[in-house]
C-alpha cells in the first residue's frame, strides 16, 4: 500500500511539523525525497537523519529562481520530480478590519503564489517523466469561513481553487492534483498557541482532539501514490470532522 519506490518527491516547508512527517513517510514508502525550507539547520538535520535517499535545499517558495534551482537539483540528484507536496506556508490570525494590506500581500505571496509557482515548475518537470502527483496543503480554513483568518483563509481558499483548475487542465497529461485540508494539528507552530495533545484537548471537533502531523502525512503519501490513481481535483479534509458543522452533544432521552 502507498508504495513510492523509485519516485522522487519534493516537500516544501519540510524542515519540521507536517512537512517533516510527510518527508519521513515518503522515505519509508520508498521515495527519494528533496526537503526544502528556509530553516536550514533543521532541514539539513532532518535530511541527514532520513538517510541516503533524502536531500535538503534552502528554498524561498516566493522566488521563481529558487524553484528553478530546486527542480534542477532534484533532477540532478534523483532524475526528476514525480511528486510535489506544497506544504510551505505561514499561519496568522487577526480581524479583517485590522489586517494591513502589506501583511495580507505577504501571506498570499507565501501561501498562494508560492504554490502557484511550485505547480508551474513541477508540471513542466513531471511532463518530462510522463506524469506525477501534486498535493497542495490547504486548510480547514479553505473549506469554511473561519473568523480571524482574513489573509490566511483567503490564501487557503485560493489553494483549493487553484488545485481544482490544475486538475482539470492536467488530467490528460497524467498529472493528478489534489488538496489536503488539515484541521487543528499539533505542530511546533500550534504548540506555541497552547494547543494540547490527547483526547479532550480540542472539543471543537467531533473527535474531541487535535490531529497529529503524521495523520496529515499519511493522507499526503496516499495521494502521492498510485493507490490514488483515479483521484484528482479532490479536497481531502483531515480535520476530525471539524468542517462538517458545529459540534453538539446529544443525550439519549432528551
Amino acid at each position: 500500500m502507498n508504495d513510492l519506490t523509485g519516485k522522487t518527491v519534493l516537500v516544501t516547508g519540510g524542515a519540521r511539523g507536517i512537512g517533516a512527517e510527510t518527508a519521513r513517510r515518503a522515505v519509508e514508502a520508498g521515495a527519494n525525497v528533496v526537503v526544502t525550507d528556509v530553516l536550514e539547520d533543521e532541514g539539513k538535520a532532518l535530511a541527514a537523519g532520513l538517510g541516503e535517499r533524502a536531500r535538503f535545499m534552502r528554498h524561498d517558495v516566493t522566488s521563481e529562481e529558487d524553484w528553478a534551482a530546486v527542480a534542477a537539483f532534484a533532477t540532478a540528484e534523483f532524475g526528476g520530480i514525480d511528486g510535489l507536496v506544497n506544504n510551505a506556508g505561514i499561519s496568522t490570525g487577526q480581524p479583517l478590519e485590522t489586517e494591513t494590506v502589506e501583511h495580507f500581500r505577504r501571506v498570499l505571496d507565501i501561501n498562494l503564489t508560492g504554490v502557484f509557482i511550485g505547480m508551474k515548475t513541477a508540471i513542466n518537470a513531471m511532463k518530462d517523466n510522463g506524469g506525477g502527483s501534486i498535493v497542495n496543503i490547504s486548510s480547514a480554513a479553505g473549506l469554511m469561513g473561519l473568523a480571524l483568518t482574513s489573509s490566511y483563509g483567503a490564501s487557503k481558499w485560493g489553494v483549493r481553487g487553484l488545485t481544482k483548475l490544475a486538475a482539470v487542465e492536467q488530467g490528460t497529461a497524467k498529472i493528478r492534483v489534489n488538496s489536503v485540508h488539515p484541521g487543528m494539528i499539533y505542530t511546533p507552530m500550534t504548540a506555541q498557541l497552547g494547543i494540547q495533545q490527547g483526547d479532550g484537548g480540542y472539543p471543537n471537533t467531533p473527535m474531541g482532539r487535535v490531529g497529529e502531523a503524521d495523520e496529515i502525512a499519511k493522507a499526503a503519501v496516499f495521494l502521492l501514490s498510485d493507490d490514488s490513481s483515479y483521484v484528482t481535483g479532490a479536497e481531502l479534509a483531515v480535520d476530525g470532522g471539524w468542517t462538517t458543522g458545529p459540534t453538539v452533544k446529544y443525550v439519549m432521552g432528551q
